[in-house]
């Protein structure tokens, strides 16, 4: 050989070795691995740091509500510094645009196409979609000619619809962990979920359509489909990618808040579906991508045992649970249900109710807007130390107040008005409680807005406040009840706990009660009981009444709704106005990304 032919056939062995170098150094299925860490390690990132915020927030509360317990004053705690004040104001409260955020777009009477997230929702999604999007892409050969990016895309977003399964699931149960551990809402999570969701299909359908592209580059789109209807794991595939669309189509927020009950159903349904058919496909195909799914069951399982064991432990024994529904004035019904074991009661509270006699199976979420002391007869009695301690006691029943709108509420409240004295007497399982993540207790002036059925999130605030200013367990001195009604005769729904909260130890010095009504039939119907018990006519001014007890505020203000969604926004939007005035935190109750409005709070002036 000669030396040319010999430094040729070097050169060529080292391009060779350079090529099987890169080559391994860029493995496709390793590379579909590390990219499912990554979203792995960007979901534990953000939520480590949601979780030191809490801790931070929480321990802030702690020594503020502390250091407030005898000081009638509080001045230190009103001021706000201008970093906190711009966080607040155009970060952690703010809408994506200027106002709307929790009002519908409302299409009809029964359909809406949802909400809109704040400024920070967005950002997440945003950045998590973009992402996705980025690891679907990367590393991908589109200038190859042999089709081979056809199979690295296909792999690709394969890999991360079923990785991004783990948390979807996650989010969608009841007894999701991060609810309480990061102190985020069960309708954030859900909005999540239907993001995450989302993400989920369209790497599915890129999955399947790059498979059918990559297949009819060598033949026919009719041979390609041909061929995935006769192998069984392309065909158990190509079910589950149906299934996802199907589910996709069927959770938009007209269809789900236009027929909830079939909805729910359904989806559950082809949720099944998909899973069990997913399940087939990598096990024919691809068992190292088996892992992923693995975890999805378990989790689906457990959130379903816990909810069972809920209803179980709280409802079965001990006589069981007794239900008793009253027909109220406004079409709304009060129902109290007798739990069989007692259990805590926090303020801000939910529960699911299954009633068999009305809905079958189905469950539905309404807030608890009073629970009662548990009294056993056969137990030793003891004298409180205090009111705090029979309101930290264990309770044995919650009542809800439901509005009829259609579907449920509706047949609920008409069965009960058709029975004797407006009574019914039926059988009731209650799951929860769920929530319960704000208190007020740090705020040396709270204000709670609240528009029709949402004063059942009010009231046991108030309770729980004023009972906590009589025992000096809080920093509240002053508490401001503002509650939006359509007519005088709905104050008969809370009239028997409101007649207790009046009557609470030095409740007139720190409780004010504004009412307004918006729709009176006459100014006769307007009256002020007394200077702490006010009754106006129409529609409040927000903007005067958050600023007038920022001119007399006491501490830190803690501003809460729960009502409309243009009266959250409403009282959303001045609280962000008063920001660098003083410091006010603003929470607002909601319920409506995934359930119907009407179950919450159903008002719709």
């Amino acid at each position: 050989m000669s030396d040319s032919d010999q430094q040729n056939s070097t050169t060529s062995g080292r391009e060779e070795g350079q090529a099987e170098s890169t080559s391994s150094a860029i493995n496709p299925e390793a590379e579909n691995e590390l990219l499912s860490a990554y979203l792995f390690y960007i979901i534990a990132a953000v939520s480590a740091a949601l979780l030191f915020w809490r801790i931070y927030v929480e321990f802030s509360k702690y020594i503020r509500r502390v250091s407030c317990l005898s000081n009638d004053c509080q001045r230190y705690f009103a001021q706000t510094s201008t970093k906190t004040a711009f966080f607040k104001r155009n970060i952690l409260y703010a809408p994506i645009f200027s106002k709307r955020h929790n009002r519908e777009f409302q299409l009809s009477s029964a359909i809406n196409v949802g909400t809109l997230p704040t400024r920070l929702q967005l950002f997440f999604l945003v950045g998590y979609f973009s992402t996705n999007v980025a690891f679907c892409v990367i590393n991908v050969p589109w200038s190859d000619e042999t089709g081979k990016a056809y199979k690295v895309l296909r792999n690709r977003t394969g890999t991360l619809s079923v990785v991004n399964m783990i948390p979807l699931f996650v989010m969608a149960g009841r007894n999701n962990p991060l609810v309480r551990l990061l102190n985020i809402s069960f309708d954030t999570f859900n909005l999540l979920h239907r993001w995450f969701g989302r993400i989920v299909i369209l790497e599915a359908v890129a999955h399947t359509l790059s498979f059918l592209a990559g297949n009819a580059a060598t033949g026919s789109w009719a041979d390609a489909i041909q061929t995935t209807l006769k192998v069984p794991f392309l065909m158990y595939g190509f079910i589950a990618t149906c299934a996802f669309v199907a589910l996709g189509l069927q959770a938009s927020s007209a269809l789900r808040h236009a027929f909830y009950e079939t909805f729910k159903l359904l989806h559950i349904g082809l949720a099944v579906l998909a899973i069990i058919t997913l399940w087939f496909h990598l096990k024919l195909d691809d068992l190292t991508q088996l892992k992923w799914l693995i975890p999805v069951v378990p989790i689906w399982v457990a959130d379903r045992l816990c909810r069972f064991l809920r209803i179980i432990y709280h409802n079965i024994g001990a006589g069981g649970s007794r239900t008793l529904v009253e027909a109220l004035p406004g079409n709304a019904c009060r129902v109290t249900i007798a739990m069989a074991r007692p259990w805590t009661f926090k303020p801000g509270q939910h529960a699911y109710l299954y009633m068999p006699t009305i809905s079958l199976w189905q469950s539905h979420p309404f807030s608890v807007a009073w629970s009662e002391d548990s009294e056993d007869v056969f137990a030793e009695k003891q004298l409180p130390v205090s009111r705090g301690d029979v309101l930290s006691s264990r309770k044995s029943s919650m009542s809800f107040i439901i509005r009829a709108r259609t579907g449920f509420t509706d047949t609920l409240y008409r069965k009960a008005a058709a029975c004797p004295d407006g009574r019914l007497v039926t059988t009731c399982f209650a799951e929860g409680p769920y929530g319960g993540r704000h208190t007020m207790h740090s705020h040396g002036t709270v204000m709670l807005f609240a528009g029709g059925v949402g004063i059942t999130q009010a009231v046991p605030h108030v309770r729980d406040l004023v009972a906590g200013y009589s025992n000096g367990t809080v920093a509240a001195r002053k508490i401001v009840l503002v509650w939006i009604i359509q007519s005088p005769e709905h104050l008969e729904w809370i009239r028997p706990w409101m007649t207790e909260i009046l009557a609470m130890d030095k409740r007139r010095e720190c409780l004010r009660i504004l009412l307004f009504v918006s729709r009176p039939r006459s100014t006769k119907e307007i009256h002020s009981p007394s200077a702490t018990v006010q009754m106006f006519p129409g529609r409040p001014n927000v903007e005067t009444l958050i600023g007038m007890e920022i001119e007399n505020q006491v501490g830190a203000m803690g501003v809460a709704v729960c009502g409309p969604g243009a009266l959250s926004d409403s009282v959303r939007a001045v609280v962000r106005s008063r920001q660098y005035s003083s410091d006010i935190d603003f929470v607002e109750e909601a319920f409506t990304v995934i359930h119907p409005p009407f179950l919450i709070f159903p008002e719709k002036d």
